[in-house]
């Protein structure tokens, strides 16, 4: 146990029978901070590089967008630093890096960032012809980084959050610029409005910078959304974790999967890299390991190390651990497996299928797509997720019917189909 990080492993079966044939083991390992961690609060150091363009006017997604800028304004503390940058073709700093001390000031100048005046008949002539879009994030993006950079500190946490409700040019320079924030230890948040923005292109973003993606279907989730990031950004207390599996001889690790706050593919090496983790949610991981046939005893799994810095305590390279224990019977009764765990790999389960039906259904294999996503939402339904479920279904049916998902339950799948708050 470390003095400022828990973490507690639990297996799927605690006792195996003893069977001349390899059995798989789910382990569960809850990380979560704890002891004086839990009362840290880092000073946050934030870019918010924001879309402009003419369709931002539509369903008022520019009242809505000003509205969250004011609250996640408003939540700020004197000693955080923003910075706001809208995009159409080139950057506009509206407001140049600096705290937030003066928050009426700083919500004046967010009240100006308005869309350029574009009718609205031209706006549905462009989506309807599907006209290229002009819209260039590049600039602001750069300028953005810009901006963190300028205010950085050892202990500040700093972040780009970057809207768009279209698809944007040059994304291969796009994609790069992330990389550079990604390199200078800025994570992007990249959010789309609508249905008409590039999905691949947003998760490229996040995951070249080592942020998140995430989809607001509705101009009025703006807010939602907003409100959810500065508090996933104020929890955040832990950085740069990594997680480490020493297995016995003869153990193979077949797959790890991040699950709280979100499910991601960590892949099957020894050693992860787990970035941020917040005081109120941590971080939980499942692990599948593959054991070999063993006479009864106590066996040893594996030993879990997770190594960890929070620099507004001044810690560095600090380090929890746990073991990973396992015993096999003398008979091979049936012995009972944790719900929770199972549940939580159920929940796994539904996510790969869901991913594989969206490559099935890019391949063409329509009828391989449909099944995928008719077994995904039967096991959320099981789970209590209705509305995922009741999505998954009806892009079952629109695939059945016309041969292809739609944009918006496209994206649902892609954006949401990953949260697990009902775990």
């Amino acid at each position: 146990m470390s003095q400022y990080l828990s973490l507690t492993p639990t297996l799927s079966r605690a006792v195996l029978p003893c069977v001349n044939q390899p059995q798989l083991v789910y382990a569960l390992l809850e990380i979560t901070p704890s002891g004086a961690a839990v009362n840290v609060r880092m000073p946050l150091n934030i870019a918010l590089v924001l879309d402009r363009s003419g369709s931002m006017a539509i369903d008022d997604r520019i009242t809505c967008l000003r509205e969250a800028v004011r609250f996640f304004i408003d939540q700020l503390e004197p000693e955080d630093h923003i910075a706001i940058i809208t995009f159409l073709q080139n950057a506009d700093i509206v407001v140049p890096s600096q705290p937030a001390r003066d928050r009426n000031a700083l919500k004046r100048k967010a009240n100006q960032v308005d869309t350029e005046n574009i009718p609205a008949e031209r706006i549905r002539y462009w989506k309807t012809h599907k006209v290229p879009s002009e819209t260039d994030a590049l600039p602001a993006l750069k300028a953005g980084i810009a901006e963190v950079n300028h205010s950085r500190a050892a202990d500040r946490l700093n972040r780009i959050i970057l809207l768009t409700d279209g698809d944007l040019m040059r994304p291969d320079d796009v994609v790069r610029a992330a990389q550079r924030a990604g390199n200078d230890d800025i994570p992007i948040i990249a959010l789309g409005v609508g249905t008409d923005w590039n999905e691949t292109l947003l998760q490229e973003i996040a995951q070249e910078s080592g942020g998140v993606a995430d989809y607001i279907a509705q101009p009025d989730e703006i807010l939602t959304v907003f409100q959810n990031t500065v508090t996933s950004m104020q929890a955040t207390v832990v950085q740069n974790a990594a997680l480490s599996l020493r297995v016995a001889s003869g153990i193979e690790i077949r797959k790890v999967w991040r699950v709280v706050p979100l499910i991601a593919d960590l892949g099957r090496n020894p050693s992860v890299t787990l970035g941020d983790i917040e005081k109120d949610s941590g971080q939980t991981l499942l692990v599948e390991f593959m054991l070999p046939a063993r006479m009864p005893g106590n066996y040893r799994v594996a030993q879990v190390e997770v190594s960890y810095d929070i620099p507004a305590l001044g810690v560095a390279g600090e380090r929890a651990q746990a073991d990973l224990l396992v015993r096999v019977a003398a008979d091979n009764a049936p012995y009972p497996v944790n719900p929770r765990v199972m549940n939580i790999a159920e929940r796994v389960t539904a996510f790969k299928l869901q991913t594989r039906a969206l490559q099935d259904a890019q391949a063409g294999d329509n009828a391989a797509a449909t099944q995928k996503l008719r077994s995904a939402a039967t096991i959320l339904l099981s789970q209590g997720e209705q509305d995922l479920a009741r999505t998954l279904r009806l892009e079952a049916d629109n695939l059945q019917r016309s041969g292809e998902i739609s944009s918006e339950g496209s994206k649902t799948i892609r954006f949401k189909g990953g949260k697990t708050q009902k775990l």
